[in-house]
Order: C-alpha cells, then structure tokens, then sequence
C-alpha cells in the first residue's frame, strides 16, 4: 500500500512536470513574433498553392509520419468547415512504395524518390523533422529544390543540417525535448488548416 502510493506520487509529479514543460515551450512559441508571423507567410504560400491548382505534400519518420497523415486528412476531408477537399498527399502511408524505394535504391531514398513522381513546381512541400538530421528528409528538400517546389520544414531546437539550405521556411519550435516539440508542431500544423480554411472557403 505504501509502495503503491509512492508510485502514485511519483507519476503525479511526472504528470505535472510534463504539463509543466509543455506549457513553457507553448509561452515561449506564443512570444516569439517572427515564428508567429512565419506560420501566418506558411498559411499564404499554401493558399496562393492551392489557389494555382498546386498541392500540400507532408512527409516525416515516425511520430512526425503521423503528424503528415493526420493534417493530410485535415485538408482532404475537413478541419472545422464543411467545404470542398482540398489537395493534400502524404509521402509516409504507401507502404508498397516505401518498402519497395528502400529495398531497390535505399532507405534516404523513400521520400525523394515519390516526390520525383508527383512534386511540381509550385507545391508545398511540409516536412517534420524532429532533430532536422533525417537523411530521407533532407534528400527530399534536395529534390524539392531543383523542382522550385516551396519548402517548409518542421524542427527543434538542435543542432542540425537546414542552415545550409537557402529559401527554407523553418518552423523551429524552441525545444530539444522530441515530445515537446512534437506537440507543438501538431498544434503549428492544425493552425495553418484553420488558416487556409477560412481563408478559402
């Protein structure tokens, strides 16, 4: 009984401590006003996209390939509105053609080589990258680039590769905690289909 109400204790204060972390990273993305802005100039390039019969494409590795799905299906079914779909593709849920890229070229190969088939110029290209040192992720923003495809990446605070890049549009959420940031990207992400919902329908 003693044992059991100090495991009780212990995971409140895990509770807590999450709870706490999150809503710090929430106050410190709240206060920056050029990440603020940045994700109001994301939201015009996609409704300008769409607006010229380009697409969203999304693309991420594990809990960030959930997200990619999860806001694909905001935009092709529904955020808040009821209205017409709108064009949106997720580069993580076609097993087959995963499984077949890693096993014929290589695994860096997944992403870039399905936007080779489908990515023009004009599309948006999201990708969530936790640490930003994904190799599939970054032959992809190769790939987008010499297509003219606009590029918008979804990081942390660490240390990575995208500074080499120019013309990114880099949503770094301030934190190098994977679930924090994780959080705030899906939070990021639903703002931006509130965003070109209502501004297209």
């Amino acid at each position: 009984m003693i044992l059991q109400k100090k495991l009780k204790k212990k995971n409140l204060n895990l509770i807590k401590k999450n709870f706490i972390e999150h809503r710090s990273v929430l106050s410190k993305t709240l206060n920056d006003k050029k990440l603020l802005s940045l994700i109001n100039e994301i939201s015009d390039i996609c409704i300008s996209s769409i607006k010229n019969n380009k697409k969203i494409i999304f693309l991420g590795n594990g809990g960030s390939a959930s997200d990619s799905m999860h806001l694909t299906a905001e935009l092709i079914g529904r955020f808040k509105k009821n209205r017409a779909a709108l064009p949106a593709v997720d580069l993580v849920s076609n097993s087959s053609s995963i499984t077949a890229i890693a096993n014929d070229y290589d695994y860096k190969k997944i992403f870039s080589r399905q936007l080779e088939a489908i990515g023009v110029s004009g599309d948006v290209l999201f990708c969530f990258t936790t640490s930003g040192l994904s190799i599939n992720v970054i032959d992809a923003i190769k790939i987008a680039q010499k297509r003219q495809i606009n590029i918008v990446v979804f990081t942390g605070k660490k240390k990575n590769y995208l500074s080499k890049f120019k013309g990114l549009k880099i949503v770094k959420v301030p934190s190098k905690v994977t679930a924090r940031v994780q959080e705030m990207h899906i939070l990021i992400g639903h703002i931006v289909c509130e965003i070109i919902e209502n501004e297209l329908f």
